[in-house]
């Protein structure tokens, strides 16, 4: 039997190679409006990051998410991805 392949992402924060369930999807979409794709399915331009407060908190100082959606994120989304991971 096959084995199956796992799929794997790049943290845009800490650049680690990681399967895809291990890191979130934030994603820009063609409206210019920033979610949390939760499925890995949603439109628009995504960018990972690591299941992690503290990357999360890197990524909030350096705004590589904005660097890399180029848009503005606001305060709130940083607070959905921040409930995310702690569960």
């Amino acid at each position: 039997m096959k084995t199956r392949k796992i799929p794997l992402r790049t943290c845009v924060v800490t650049k680690e190679l990681l399967p895809k369930k291990e890191l979130l999807r934030v994603v820009r979409t063609p409206e210019k409006k920033v979610i949390v794709d939760l499925s890995g399915k949603a439109n628009g331009r995504g960018a990972y990051i690591k299941k992690d407060l503290e990357v999360l908190e890197k990524a909030k100082k350096s705004k590589i998410l904005e660097k890399r959606l180029e848009v503005e994120i606001d305060n709130e989304i940083y607070e959905e991805i921040k409930r995310i991971c702690e569960n």
